[in-house]
């Protein structure tokens, strides 16, 4: 992997940008957008798919009675959209390529030369991120066009749901591919995670027309308080107390992540 040459010059000194995190991570980022670029199946899982998969659901939603939920088609498609983008772009993408990069030895490599840990991680994330995040600007742009959505209201919570769900999606990732052996394995380990995030989530039906126990119940999800956040961003209407709630459940199961990725993750091959 052409990450290896990078960081062997780093420690030659003949790169000084290099000996800093943020350049350590940069070069990790460059190498695995090099990557990235060459794989067609992971270009289209993670930039066409999340891109498509929710205007397909249009006409299901075009269904459910919103009114009464105060939503429109809109407002339940952009978060979904973006749901879908944060697992697939992210989620999905960092499991084959934490797992990917074991198998060949190349985190182990990597862990020999001055990257710590959270470098080497993170700098493999950026690419993956990165996309997720211009998928949601044309993903707002696109619903502002075509579904006649209007300004948001509260624009900080649909960042701060943003945030979250990176973060929360990358250390997710990495708990999934610690316990995943192969790279085939990657493909379908990270089905469970996908499936309920959509099933029940908010994304196909909105947590606001369900019940009031299933829908908290549900609302401790993984993925649920970024789509809260998210929708609220348009709507304005979680109070400060809905809002804090799903930012502490998003840091909670963050913090469980990063601790599970800390215990068990492993960086060679499983034998």
């Amino acid at each position: 992997m052409s990450t290896v040459p990078t960081m062997a010059t780093a420690r030659s000194g003949r790169s000084p940008l290099t000996t800093t995190a943020a350049g350590r991570m940069a070069a990790l980022a460059r190498a695995e957008l090099t990557l990235f670029l060459r794989s067609r199946g992971t270009l289209v899982s993670a930039v066409f798919v999340p891109l498509v998969l929710p205007f397909s659901i249009r006409s299901a939603v075009g269904k459910l009675d919103l009114r009464d939920a105060g939503l429109t088609v809109g407002l339940v498609v952009l978060p979904s959209a973006i749901g879908a983008s944060l697992l697939f772009a992210v989620y999905a993408t960092l499991v084959g390529v934490f797992v990917g990069r074991r198998e060949q030895l190349v985190l182990k490599r990597l862990r020999t030369g001055e990257p710590r840990d959270a470098e080497i991680l993170a700098g493999a994330s950026i690419p993956a991120v990165v996309t997720a995040v211009a998928q949601s600007l044309i993903l707002v742009a696109a619903c502002t066009v075509l579904l006649h959505l209007p300004a948001p209201r509260a624009p900080h919570l649909a960042a701060l749901g943003l945030a979250l769900g990176l973060s929360l999606c990358v250390s997710l990732a990495a708990v999934t591919a610690a316990f995943t052996r192969t790279t085939e394995g990657a493909q379908v380990s990270s089905i469970p995670l996908i499936m309920l995030s959509f099933v029940g989530s908010g994304m196909s039906v909105p947590l606001e027309m369900m019940p009031e126990t299933p829908a908290r119940v549900l609302g401790l999800l993984p993925l649920s308080p970024v789509i809260t956040l998210v929708r609220g961003g348009w709507t304005g209407e979680p109070s400060a107390a809905e809002v804090a709630r799903a930012a502490l459940v998003a840091l909670a199961w963050t913090g469980v992540a990063v601790f599970a990725v800390r215990r068990w993750f492993r960086w060679e091959p499983r034998r």
